[in-house]
Formats: structure tokens, C-alpha cells, sequence
């Protein structure tokens, strides 16, 4: 894997060098192909050289009998290129010149015209140019001399072998120079891909659940390690929530089976008893079991629908039907109905108010259910002598305190005290139920874009307090 990924890496270097060179020269042939074949200047100016200059020039020159001249465009041209010519007969001897400096010579002999070409016997700014024009059986020679300090001539001799030799000795420098290049670049690609090795199997260590790995943050790659060993820090967490839900989970499903099943013992009791035709149960016997069926029924029925609110609360599928409501007024009844109910009619519930109308706009049949709970929580978890005060206050938002001078509940238990599945130590076996009272409660408020806090200490009591 470590060599096929530095191998891959290595050969796409080694591609991209060699698709920007032949692009490079793909495009220079493209650029010399339209310069030869539409004119265009690219690679030089669009004025013709001075070798293509000397050897046109030959046209402008004028042969009548012995006389020799220049056409006026061919002195125009001399002019606008500030040169000047000389043109000399078969022995060497000036017949013609225009615009030539006076220290030229006015004869030649073979060897001081090679001179004047090949070096600048004029002058430093002065190149010389030779050419050759036949006509009418005479052969005649002609310098034209460019004055521009721009031109320059170099002469070079060569030997074919020695340029043969050059290529070879060039071609075993270039390929030192690729084995060079494919050294480096191998040993900048292992350098550049060692950290994404650490990378991969880090991600392979998460994905068998391996947290405890963590890699050192440097170089390169720092952020990316930094965030994999963030990453690592965060499954290890929600891991060991997830086991810690699983096995409160699995105590809850133990508990609510026992106590379903306590209340299903019962109405299988009664039911096989009433059935069973060697009893004969009077009226009021009968009615008595059917009132423990019908109680024990209920129960089993509020189990059930916790469990179908809770689930649909906590997958937000719940709508709610939200209008206006008077808070105070709907408080109210909910204490007025639990004080009413024969197993909560000694219990010591205040209730405090400043004003007798709080609108808020809450889904009534929800928020009655979320209040309810917090309130029997305060009651069945506490002695019968605890005393339960309930106040509304309007502010910038509706508070709701729910305060009780009860056993009050640890710090541990705290934490957990919303969680589904949870039921704290002070659940005895007088209550029994979903466990899932006060998630209801607390999803409720939170589905109502509300807030619920709650603080308590063993032996002061408790106080929940509720913002919408």
C-alpha cells in the first residue's frame, strides 16, 4: 500500500513534468507553423533580415551598357535603413556608390572583401553585407554597410564529430539528470505521503473502534491530525455514552417488565377467577375485581402511551397545537385536579400568583401533561409531610417555579435527571411507572422553544424552574 501510494504519486510528478514540456513544444511548432505559413511576427520583428535585405537588393540594381545605378526606391531603402552601398566590377574597382563614408576603399582584392564581411574593418556601429548581381556577361559585387549598434555578426566553425560527440555526452547528462530527478522526487514524495500512511491507518484504528490512538500534530498535515485525534476524542465519548445508554436502557427495560408484568399477573388473576364457574362471587365482588382490571389497566395503557410520546418527541414528529392560553388559569386546574384525587388530598401544593392573566401561546393538552409530571415528581418522590409551591411570574418571558422542601436529589443523579430511561434512587416501590416522566417534560418545554432548568441538593429540596 505505502509503495503503491508513493509510486502513484511519484508517476504523476513525473507526468505532469512531461505534459507541460509537450504542450510547450506542441505550442511552439504551433507558433513557428502560423509565423511561416500567415506572416505573423512571433518569433522576430516583421522587417526581413539583413542577409534577405542584400540579397533583394539585387533588383534595385541598374546595369545600361557599362553604367551602373541604383533605382530611387532602391535609394529610398538604403536611406530609411541608413545604409550605404558600393558596387564593384569582376577586377575589384568601384563603379558605383551611394551614401558611402569617405574612408572606404575604392578597390578591393578578395581577400579585404572576405576581411570587410566576416570582421568590422569600418567601423564599431557599421555591419557589412555582400552581394551579387549578373547581367549582360558581367559579374558584378556589391557591399551595402547597415549602420545599427543593434546588429551583430558572429562567425562559427564546427566539426560534425564534435557535435556528434556534444549529443552523446548530452544525452548521458540527461539521463544522470532524470535518475537525479526520480531520486528526489522519490524521496520528496516518501517525505510529502509518509504522513497520509499515519493518516490511513489512524482512520483504520477508528473504524475498529480503537479511540484510545492519537498521532502527534506536526508539520504539514497538522490541522488534519489535530481534527482525526479530535475525531477519536469524540467517538470514544459518544462510545461510552452509547454503552452507558445501552445498559440503562436494558435496566429500564428489565424494570418496566417487572412492573408491567405485576399489574398483568393481577388481571390474569382476576379475570381466571371471575370466569372460573366453581366461584360464585356476589355483585360487589365482582365489581371490585373489574375496578383492580380496569386500575391496573390504566397503568399498563399510561406506560404505553409514554413510551409512544417520548418516542415521537424525541424524533421531533410530534406537531404541536399551539393557542392562546391562560397559564395561571390552566396551573391552577392542574392542582385543583390532583388535589381532588383521593391519593393526593392531604398533600400540602401551594399556589402563588401576581396576576390572574398570563397568556402564552402552548399546545394545552402537552403543556398540562409537562407541568403535571414535574409536580408529581415533587409529590410521589418525597414523605407525604413535603410541602409543593407553584408560582407564575411574568417577565420578559413567562417564568414557572416549581419549588419543594423535599429530599432533594445528589449531585450524580442530577446530570441524569432528564435522561430517558432514568429513575433516581428516591423512586421506592409505592411509585412505579415509564421512567420517562421527566424526559417527557423536559422535551415538551424544549419542543414549546422553551427552558427548563432544575436545582437541587440532598435535604434542601428541590426547584425546577420553566421559561417560555
Amino acid at each position: 500500500m505505502k509503495w503503491r501510494l508513493t509510486g502513484r504519486y511519484l508517476l504523476s510528478v513525473v507526468l505532469v513534468v512531461i505534459l507541460i514540456i509537450f504542450i510547450n513544444f506542441i505550442l511552439g511548432l504551433a507558433l513557428l507553423t502560423a509565423q511561416l505559413t500567415f506572416d505573423v511576427p512571433i518569433f522576430q520583428d516583421r522587417e526581413i533580415s539583413p542577409e534577405q535585405f542584400t540579397r533583394n537588393f539585387q533588383q534595385e540594381i541598374i546595369t545600361l551598357d557599362q553604367n551602373v545605378a541604383i533605382s530611387e526606391i532602391g535609394q529610398n531603402k538604403l536611406a530609411k535603413k541608413n545604409a550605404w552601398i558600393q558596387i564593384l566590377d569582376e577586377n575589384g574597382n568601384e563603379v558605383y556608390s551611394f551614401r558611402e563614408p569617405k574612408e572606404i576603399k575604392k578597390k578591393y582584392i578578395p581577400a579585404e572583401i572576405i576581411q570587410m564581411y566576416k570582421y568590422k574593418e569600418v567601423d564599431e556601429k557599421t555591419v557589412v553585407y555582400v552581394g551579387e548581381k549578373a547581367q549582360n556577361g558581367h559579374r558584378y559585387s556589391y557591399l551595402i554597410g547597415i549602420e545599427n549598434r543593434n546588429l551583430d555578426r558572429q562567425f562559427i566553425s564546427y566539426n560534425n564529430q564534435d557535435i556528434i560527440r556534444v549529443f552523446k555526452i548530452g544525452m548521458v547528462i540527461l539521463l544522470i539528470d532524470i535518475l537525479i530527478a526520480l531520486l528526489i522526487g522519490y524521496l520528496f514524495s516518501k517525505r510529502l505521503t509518509q504522513p497520509l500512511h499515519t493518516l490511513i491507518n489512524g482512520i483504520k484504528k477508528l473504524a475498529n473502534h480503537e479511540f484510545n490512538h492519537h498521532t502527534e500534530s506536526s508539520g504539514l498535515y497538522k490541522n488534519v491530525f489535530y481534527n482525526l485525534n479530535h475525531l477519536a476524542d469524540q467517538l470514544k465519548l459518544s462510545e461510552k455514552e452509547r454503552k452507558k445508554l445501552d445498559l440503562m436502557r436494558e435496566e429500564w427495560i428489565a424494570n418496566i417488565s417487572h412492573d408491567i408484568k405485576t399489574p398483568l399477573s393481577s388481571i390474569q388473576g382476576y379475570a381466571e377467577m371471575i370466569k372460573d364457574p366453581e366461584y360464585d362471587f356476589s355483585s360487589e365482588e365482582i365489581r371490585e375485581y373489574a375496578g383492580v382490571i380496569e386500575a391496573k389497566s390504566v397503568y399498563i395503557k399510561e406506560v404505553m402511551e409514554d413510551l409512544n410520546l417520548s418516542t415521537r418527541l424525541k424524533n421531533k414528529e410530534l406537531s404541536l397545537n399551539k393557542k392562546e392560553v391562560n397559564i395561571v388559569a390552566l396551573l391552577r386546574k392542574i392542582v385543583i385536579d390532583l388535589l381532588n384525587d383521593p391519593k393526593y388530598t392531604n398533600r400540602d401544593i401551594q399556589f402563588h400568583v401576581n396576576e390572574e392573566n398570563i397568556m402564552a401561546e402552548v399546545d394545552e393538552i402537552l403543556f398540562r401533561r409537562a407541568i403535571n409530571n414535574l409536580i408529581l415528581n415533587a409529590i410521589v418522590h418525597n414523605n407525604e409531610d413535603v410541602m409543593v409551591g407553584i408560582s407564575i411570574e411574568r417577565k420578559e418571558h413567562t417564568h414557572i417555579l416549581i419549588k419543594d422542601n423535599g429530599k432533594g436529589i445528589n449531585g450524580k443523579e442530577l446530570e441524569r435527571i432528564f435522561d430517558r430511561y432514568y429513575r433516581g434512587t428516591n423512586t421506592g416501590a409505592a411509585h412505579k411507572g415509564s421512567g420517562l416522566g421527566m424526559a417527557i417534560a423536559h422535551d415538551i418545554i424544549k419542543a414549546h422553544d422553551g427552558q427548563i432548568t432544575i436545582d437541587s441538593e440532598s435535604g434542601r429540596g428541590t426547584e425546577i424552574e420553566i421559561h417560555i
